[in-house]
């Protein structure tokens, strides 16, 4: 990516000013903006001004369009400030948090300049499309304001049933916990024809961000780190080191992807193994979940529901051709769509002043992601330093 690019897309972010702290609202709601109002900031934004803390004060995106974009489709949009430079949004003294929404390899430029405007964030996964860019995450997350909420959009450590299954797990009812699955399978359609519409070389790789392994850091990097974050979560560590396959069942007719497909064995201390299963183009079926194997039961784990299964009386099957299962113990299922409890949990902290920072979890699952990618592409195992040793 050629160096005007990169300026365009920061927005002159390096002459950020700061901008005053919480509670400048006399309704004492949290004044926040969204930094980038494509498909996922809307989205997010439309939820986060559904918030009953949260109150929109400004949007901003470098390009007209999607400015326009984001006046139409997030409510109250129209009626605020709209900016295209983020340092402007940032410097608004009612801004008290952002939401970053930009492509995946200017999160953290963004989010550098967040901290430095001391601001809450909530930033969408992953933290960043390379290791250069993820070290430079952490290194901004460093030096945040200890009072500050920093929050990232892997959603699941939020959700009631993924907290209700983890309380199972803690209470020990499952046993020990030494294999754990990440089903990434997603139900769209075969993979897209090449776009009808040329763009700008300045613009290709940030409107089409997602295509490009660059701007995205591939499928397993942008696409199946949620999964990968609930194996380093019950893990409770990252892995040490990764095996794995991976590659094209069909030819691309856009961007440079080098797989659609991933089978990937993550190590992790105290002889525990992760197991990531991701495919892409699916025609329709879709199967995203988590699996927990323990010595006395199973804890399976999705967006919309849980389930626990362990030894009851109704458990063994009558013979070996019956194969219906009657080890379920528990299920729950979910209320809500699991970003509006991320969301909620975002702005309930900084109005009950409970800050937290999970900086360091999401950098550590984008590290994980990135060690799986290496790992099916160089054919043989990855190590953990290996990988930070790679940017």
């Amino acid at each position: 990516m050629s160096d005007l690019t990169r300026r365009n897309a920061l927005g002159g972010l390096m002459i950020v000013s700061p901008a005053t702290a919480f509670g400048t609202q006399a309704n004492s709601k949290v004044g926040f903006g969204i930094i980038g109002t494509g498909g996922r900031g809307t989205y997010v934004g439309t939820h986060m001004t559904n918030d009953a803390n949260a109150q929109l004060m400004a949007i901003c995106d470098i390009y007209p369009d999607r400015i326009d974009r984001g006046k139409t489709q997030i409510p109250g949009a129209d009626k605020v400030k709209a900016y295209k430079d983020l340092n402007d949004l940032l410097a608004q003294p009612d801004v008290d948090a952002v939401l970053i929404a930009t492509p995946v390899f200017l999160h953290p430029a963004h989010f550098e300049a967040a901290v430095r405007a001391k601001k809450h964030i909530y930033c969408e996964k992953p933290a960043g499309a390379d290791v250069k860019g993820v070290k430079r995450l952490l290194t901004a997350a460093a030096k945040a304001d200890p009072s500050k909420t920093i929050q990232f959009g892997f959603q699941q450590r939020y959700s009631p049933e993924y907290l209700k299954a983890w309380s199972i797990f803690k209470e020990g009812k499952v046993g020990d916990v030494k294999m754990m699955m990440s089903y990434w399978i997603l139900g769209n359609e075969p993979p897209v024809k090449p776009p009808q519409n040329t763009l700008p070389p300045e613009e290709e790789k940030i409107r089409r961000w997602g295509s490009w392994q660059e701007t995205s850091g591939g499928p397993i990097v942008e696409q199946d780190c949620h999964g990968i974050d609930v194996l380093n979560w019950w893990a409770g560590n990252h892995p040490t080191k990764a095996i794995g396959t991976g590659g094209l069942r069909y030819p691309l007719p856009y961007g440079d992807w080098t797989s659609d497909h991933h089978n990937i064995t993550y190590y992790y201390p105290g002889g525990i193994e992760g197991y990531l299963i991701s495919i892409k183009h699916t025609a329709g079926y879709r199967d995203v979940k988590e699996q927990m194997y323990g010595s006395k039961g199973m804890l399976e784990l999705a967006r919309t529901y849980y389930k626990w299964h362990g030894m009851i009386p109704s458990a063994p099957l009558k013979n070996a051709d019956d194969l219906r299962d009657r080890s379920l113990i528990e299920r729950g299922d979910s209320k809500r769509e699991i970003t509006i409890d991320a969301i909620e949990e975002f702005y309930k902290s900084i109005v009950e002043k409970r800050p937290h920072n999970m900086a360091k979890d999401a950098a550590e699952s984008t590290f994980t992601a990135i060690l799986g990618r290496m790992a099916y592409e160089k054919k043989r195992e990855v190590t953990w330093e290996e990988m930070l040793k790679s940017e």
